[in-house]
């Protein structure tokens, strides 16, 4: 049995338009959806054993604010290139060749790829995972390599706007 969290970054500023995109920093909003949905993280009891983010300003900063609410340290973040602009195909590619000594991994990145792989493996549609919207997908399988031919269960689907009008 193994457990991916989907984790898409939080939101974003479109302040500075000369900015590169992979530069763009987390607007008020993401900086404090992003806490929120780590404390959330917690009282789910969501345990990963590896975060994989996407090095793109927005995703590394969301990755470390979830990682410190949920007390996982900092310097075990994984950053991976490939997760930038990334499809579903090739996040299963990222996810395959984690470890199988780790049972719970976190992937925060971005949309569409996220909502797509979340679709592709999941067994309950979802039109989007939102900024700051976590999916959590419980997979029959022994290892990661496995991915590609199961569809898992989704066990809770989480974002800002449950918990704040």
């Amino acid at each position: 049995m193994k457990i991916l969290y989907l984790v898409r970054h939080a939101k974003s500023s479109w302040k500075y338009p000369n900015l590169d995109d992979f530069e763009r920093p987390l607007n008020k909003r993401g900086r404090k959806s992003a806490p929120l949905m780590g404390s959330i993280l917690k009282k789910l009891e969501a345990k990963p054993d590896l975060i994989i983010s996407s090095p793109a300003n927005r995703a590394s900063v969301t990755a470390r604010i979830i990682s410190e609410q949920m007390d996982y340290p900092l310097d075990k973040i994984r950053y991976d290139e490939s997760i930038y602009a990334s499809s579903e195909n090739e996040l299963l590619h990222i996810i395959a060749e984690i470890d199988d000594q780790v049972a719970k991994a976190m992937v925060i990145g971005h949309n569409p790829g996220l909502t797509s792989l979340a679709n592709l493996i999941g067994d309950s549609p979802i039109s989007n995972i939102p900024t700051s919207g976590v999916c959590c997908i419980e997979l029959s399988i022994s290892s990661w390599k496995e991915i590609w031919k199961h569809r898992g269960k989704v066990k809770f689907f989480e974002y800002p706007k449950k918990y704040t009008p």
